[in-house]
């Protein structure tokens, strides 16, 4: 680093002029003779010329005196934590006899020189006179100017530079021997002090004094000021440190010891009736590569362990908390400090305080008693700078969009995106011919029956629909438009074949032809509907209709797809979701989370990039990012993701873990620790927020291993009946469905419901249905329907009522099946089943062949529709 510019015969010239003083008053009620004293770093610097002052009047000093800063005296350091001390004088009248003057001191002003080391050159300040007891001065001030010729650093020494701020607050619950007066012996004095490293190889030791002892009663007020470290020297009032006051925080979100929910009620009683010790004191070091040495030995008695890595975290500028004391041993001091480096930063890793108090005086009881000390240290900037939001803003559009830029570049990475691309203008070009098709169907409709629609004529009607329909297809092929508009689709149903279904080669395998001639019969449906609801309503005047199923429908049948583990009907219905609205960034994450499940990873990185593009500010996605940049191995990426994610969310638990785990794998141990050591305290925040319900009784949920029944009698939880729906969960993925089962009815026994209670009512249902207890499934999916319809429920419900030969209830079930989700083979099975009951022969078969076209799986409910029909004669549309 850069020389200091005070060195040897360069010493800067720092001076003080005091100009004016204003509203003084002496102690008699006429004009007073008085004068101004400046002291410095224990020196007196000058007094000014005796001068009389009218009452109420200000006084013109005009009183300049000075002091040399260098290396040597008058360090840099010196003027961070000592001010200018400026006293004001009267010198009272003689009396008879009286040899030598009397003076009485009116008061003490402060100035702070700190403006000196952030560059300034000169400045002009109005500083407080603080009246001494006694005196009769009202709101007194003087007017005083500092100046040096030239800034006492350079631009790069300033930006080099740091200031230090050591605040030594209180110690509480200190052992109850120690006492204001101790007898005939010496009194106690209360010193801590703590070792500091200036450079790389020098250490200065900052010393708190005059710890005033307290007797407990009630709480310290915060935001009381702070006191300069000079004791005794400052007039009281004058102590004070102008602007600077306690900034304390909630304990959970402190650094160091007992920051516990255990340890709340404990600090609580300690800081307000238990004996406690205070210094309030700030104590400022200037941080510079050329600092003194400090050669102050000292005895140490007792010893405070502050971690200060805290420090060295992007854009940390402060560490605060209750430190535990402790008896000073060498051999523990060894312990805690090995392996620290030697270096400025790390130096800051440690910390102690040295009590000077008499030997024997009650040591021993400040571990049974749990004594501690708030210490707050701060620096003035952060060692390591931390992105502003301007630049992390700009290293989210790079990682979101070079990707897109190189897809520009490189041909060979068209291909990705390509696909997608073609199969949504295939799909829009299907959709717009068949409402090209609907709208020449109707006109010839129209044409046929027209005269029906004109007012005053007879309506249509209902009874003869399928004549009308029987003479519409016949006029239709007799004109040869029925060969045409199929002739019109072909081409665009051959592009979704080559570009949706990724087939440009004739099928060898007669059940591979089948199964995809279900999966594009039902995709060419589902969108005919889509264009039609776009296209057809039943006044041209008013808005298109409402689809059936809305978004947020759409979503939860996805998810409930998910949870079946049917990830194809999952990606339909994410897919129709996007269709309605691609704006959506939550719409994006959901479609990625299904990639997820089924490990394509390149995807579900392009619908979480999607995401982030839309709102920069969505938080799953953005960890996502950061999730899938650090397992493609671009660190720098994931980086700027997760750091994004907890500026987005400071306050998230699962962020910081995150950013912890990523960091822990870089094995990057200050980050590492950072991030987890702010999770911690987020997660200690929530739990005040939200405290846990306590847990009376012992769990005892049926089949758990020794570990699991271990989590479950925790000491708490947050909701109980989560639990029971989570071990629920656990014995359905391991088969044990008894067990599944008592789990789940009792998380529906609460009165509070769990979280989630969809896929419990499913599951439960679905149990039920395995044991033949259908009365009981029946009631489960009528609380499904109930609470969250979807085709899954629906269909719960038909079979249920189904199999206790309710036709008409199953067939209302189904049918809302059906029109949630038109594709679900066994919906058309069950359908195929209630029809042949009650002896409907068209519609059986009819049923019947959709369950087969969408490929039925079930084939205990295919043999009983084959025993059924083969019993009533009909049915098979096969035979």
């Amino acid at each position: 680093m850069e020389q200091f510019r005070g060195v040897g015969d360069k010493a800067t010239l720092v001076k003080i002029t005091v100009l004016r003083g204003n509203n003084l008053r002496g102690n008699k009620a006429e004009s007073i003779l008085n004068y101004v004293r400046a002291e410095f770093n224990g020196i007196v610097l000058g007094d000014s010329q005796k001068l009389d002052a009218a009452v109420d009047q200000g006084v013109d000093y005009n009183f300049t005196c000075s002091f040399e800063c260098s290396d040597a005296a008058h360090t840099l350091d010196d003027m961070a934590h000592k001010p200018v001390i400026l006293t004001v004088i009267e010198v009272l009248p003689k009396e008879k006899k009286q040899k030598e003057e009397k003076t009485a001191v009116i008061g003490q002003a402060i100035v702070d020189l700190l403006p000196l080391l952030h560059g300034q050159v000169s400045f002009l300040s109005t500083v407080l006179l603080h009246p001494t007891p006694g005196s009769p001065a009202e709101a007194p001030s003087l007017d005083v100017t500092v100046c040096v010729p030239e800034p006492l650093l350079s631009g790069v020494q300033l930006s080099d530079s740091n200031l230090l701020k050591v605040t030594v607050e209180t110690a509480y619950s200190v052992p109850e021997v120690w006492n204001p007066v101790s007898g005939s012996g010496p009194l106690s004095s209360y010193v801590a002090a703590l070792q500091v490293p200036l450079t790389a190889e020098k250490e200065q030791v900052l010393m708190f004094s005059n710890g005033l002892l307290k007797v407990g009663g009630e709480s310290e007020p915060m935001g009381r000021p702070r006191k300069w470290p000079l004791g005794p020297l400052l007039a009281p009032g004058a102590q004070f440190i102008p602007g600077v006051s306690m900034e304390g925080e909630p304990i959970e979100m402190e650094d160091g010891d007992l920051t516990s929910i255990e340890d709340r009620d404990f600090r609580k009683e300690a800081e307000t009736n238990k004996k406690r010790v205070s210094w309030d004191t700030e104590r400022r070091c200037f941080l510079d590569a050329e600092g003194g040495e400090d050669e102050t030995q000292l005895s140490f008695h007792g010893v405070a362990y502050v971690d200060m890595a805290p420090l060295l975290y992007p854009g940390a500028r402060r560490v605060r908390g209750a430190y535990r004391l402790y008896p000073f041993y060498d051999s523990d001091l060894l312990v805690k400090v090995k392996g620290a480096s030697t270096t400025a930063i790390q130096g800051f890793s440690r910390i102690w305080c040295c009590w000077g108090f008499p030997c024997g005086s009650g040591l021993r009881h400040c571990i049974s008693v749990l004594t501690y000390i708030i210490i707050e240290i701060a620096l003035e900037k952060s060692l390591v700078p931390k992105r502003s939001p301007e630049e992390l803003a700009k290293s989210l559009f790079l990682a979101l969009h070079i990707p897109s830029f190189l897809a520009a570049l490189l041909p060979s990475l068209l291909p990705y995106f390509l696909p997608s691309i073609l199969l949504y203008q295939a799909v829009q070009e299907y959709q717009a011919q068949i409402a090209s098709v609907a709208g020449q169907v109707l006109e010839q409709y129209q044409q046929l029956f027209g005269p029906a629609f004109l007012p005053g004529e007879k309506p249509l009607d209902p009874s003869s629909q399928e004549q009308r329909k029987t003479k519409l297809l016949g006029e239709l092929n007799y004109s040869g438009k029925y060969f045409a508009f199929k002739e019109q689709i072909k081409y665009f149903v051959v592009r979704i074949v080559r570009e949706k279904m990724l087939r440009t080669e004739a099928f060898s395998d007669p059940e591979q032809l089948q199964t995809f001639l279900s999966q594009l019969y039902v995709f060419l449906v589902d969108e005919m509907h889509v264009a039609l609801n776009k296209t057809l309503s039943v006044d041209a005047q008013e808005t298109q209709p409402r689809p059936l199923v809305d978004c947020a429908q759409l979503i939860h049948f996805a998810k409930e797809a998910q949870l079946n583990g049917d990830y194809q009907l999952a990606a339909q219905y994410y897919q129709e979701q996007l269709t309605r609205d691609r704006s959506d960034p939550a719409h994006w994450f959901d479609y990625g989370v299904l990639y997820m499940l089924t490990a394509d990873y390149q995807k579900a990185e392009e619908c979480f990039h999607y995401a982030v593009s839309m709102e920069q500010t969505h938080l799953p996605s953005l960890l996502m990012c950061g999730i899938l940049a650090e397992m493609g191995g671009r660190l720098e990426e994931a980086e700027t993701f997760f750091e994004g994610a907890t500026c987005v969310d400071p306050a998230n638990v699962v962020a910081w873990t995150l950013f912890g785990l990523f960091y822990e794998g870089q094995e990057n141990s200050i980050q590492t620790e950072m991030a987890f050591l702010e999770a911690t305290k987020q997660q200690r925040a929530a739990l005040v927020v939200t405290p846990p319900c306590r847990v009376e009784t012992r769990v005892e949920s049926p089949g758990l291993g020794e570990e699991e029944q271990e989590v479950a009698n925790c000491e708490s939880f947050t909701i109980e009946p989560d639990v029971w729906a989570l071990f629920g969960h656990i014995h359905h993925l391991t088969g044990e469905f008894g067990k599944a089962q008592e789990c789940y009815e009792r998380t529906l026994d609460f009165v509070t419901d769990a979280t989630d209670t969809h896929p419990i009512y499913l599951r439960l249902g679905s149990i039920y249905l395995q044991e033949g207890e259908f009365q009981r499934a029946k009631t489960t999916y009528l609380r499904a329907c109930k609470s969250s319809p979807s085709c899954l429920t629906w269909l719960g419900l038909g079979i249920a009522c189904y199999r206790l030969g309710e036709l008409t209830e199953a067939e209302d079930a189904l049918t809302e099946a059906n029109i949630l989700n038109n594709g679900n083979a066994e919906v058309w099975g069950y359908l195929s089943l209630v029809c042949l009951q009650t002896g409907r022969r068209l519609e059986a078969e009819q049923s019947y062949k959709y369950a087969l076209q969408l490929n039925l799986q079930k084939e205990a409910v295919l043999h009983e529709i084959k025993a059924l029909q083969d019993h009533v004669g009909f049915g098979n549309p096969c035979f």
